[in-house]
């Protein structure tokens, strides 16, 4: 890992839990592509509200970015970098846009928890996030649904 803030959670997460000794380093990550919903984001899982993330499939292909697996810890930051939180995925589901739900878009816990919210800010970020390759979302794209649990922090 490159960020110390990570690796120093990381280390202080590995001294109390000895079992996951052996596991993969985890990602380190911030949530969105902007300061202010990053920060809400990792504040929103610090307190136990956010429980789910969304990235797209294509983007992650563009990026060339392996598909989250159960069990896979991510590292939480601020937008400056600064660990906030351990998250361990608990399950990762591939549905088009279309079909997200309101029970999914509660476990985001992002904005009133609506679908109607969660359709909107994450159209808006996909269209950012496609438009540097040139691409655009649709309703039919396929969304990486990963849920997780807040293990750390």
């Amino acid at each position: 890992m490159d960020n110390a803030s990570a690796r120093n959670m990381w280390g202080d997460y590995l001294d109390k839990h000895l079992e996951d000794a052996f596991v993969n380093a985890p990602k380190t990550i911030h949530f969105c592509d902007n300061e202010h919903d990053a920060n809400e984001c990792v504040n929103l899982v610090v307190n136990g509200i956010k429980k789910a993330t969304s990235p797209s499939l294509l983007g992650l292909q563009l990026r060339n970015e392996p598909l989250p697996k159960i069990g896979d810890f991510m590292v939480i930051t601020d937008w400056s970098g600064k660990a906030k939180c351990i998250v361990k995925t608990t399950a990762v589901k591939l549905k088009p846009y279309f079909s997200i739900d309101e029970e999914y878009a509660k476990k985001e816990g992002e904005g009133d928890k609506s679908l109607a919210y969660w359709k909107k800010t994450h159209w808006d970020y996909y269209q950012r996030e496609l438009s540097e390759f040139n691409r655009e979302p649709r309703e039919s794209m396929i969304i990486v649904c990963q849920e997780f649990e807040k293990v750390y922090g």
